[in-house]
């Protein structure tokens, strides 16, 4: 069945181009500051390819992660690692003094979710997902989901506490991920850790620095 979605070629392609979208993070996000408008052309240029394939091959949203009947079972297998992901930053945080009480949160927690479900596209379904269903392949899923991780970390490179945190949550999102598949389950968690851990642990407003230039906010 997985093959009929597809071929080892495509696989590949897919693979190749997420890591190009990982060398535009680092040219246009970190080098020229470019934030918002990369992060909204990634999200545009991945929901056209999404689109694109779901027309062309009816039952392929499903096999990304792009389902709603395991969503609870999902949540609940999430559920004890993002409370401790929690509680970790919080006393991270407390330690560092780095809480940053700030409504603009709010919005992060709003808007984050879908910019962390293309993430999870890019780095747990088209990465773990192809590598683990790629035809012949001899990978163990220990060795997937670490290979999945370290790039998901490498992305967010050169911060540290940023690195570390990715690293250990795509764990948990890559074994989620190959035992049931369900991006909105995954992007959700993403944004809503990924925006708390912004605003505790490394004390950035996460909101400034994307949306500043349009409403005059300075980071």
């Amino acid at each position: 069945m997985t093959a009929f979605f597809h071929t080892p070629k495509r696989r590949i392609t897919e693979i190749l181009a997420v890591l190009a979208t990982a060398a535009g993070k680092f040219i246009f996000m970190d080098n020229r500051a470019w934030r918002l408008p990369f992060i909204l052309f990634a999200i545009l240029a991945w929901t056209g390819y999404i689109i694109y394939r779901s027309v062309s091959v009816p039952g392929i949203l499903a096999y990304w992660g792009f389902r709603k009947d395991n969503f609870r079972k999902v949540c609940r297998m999430l559920l004890a690692p993002g409370i401790m992901a929690i509680a970790a930053f919080f006393i991270i945080g407390g330690l560092q003094g780095t809480i940053l009480l700030h409504w603009h949160i709010i919005p992060v927690l709003v808007l984050y979710p879908l910019w962390g479900t293309i993430q999870q596209l890019l780095l747990i379904a088209l990465i773990t997902g192809n590598l683990q269903d790629m035809e012949g392949q001899r990978l163990s899923k220990q060795v997937i989901v670490l290979v999945a991780a370290v790039l998901f970390a490498l992305v967010h490179y050169p911060y540290g506490w940023l690195m570390a945190g990715t690293f250990f949550l795509a764990l948990a999102y890559g074994f989620v991920y190959l035992q049931a598949r369900n991006l909105f389950v995954l992007g959700l968690f993403h944004g809503w850790l990924g925006g708390l851990f912004y605003y505790t642990v490394l004390g950035r407003d996460a909101f400034a620095e994307t949306f500043g230039v349009l409403f005059r906010i300075k980071s």
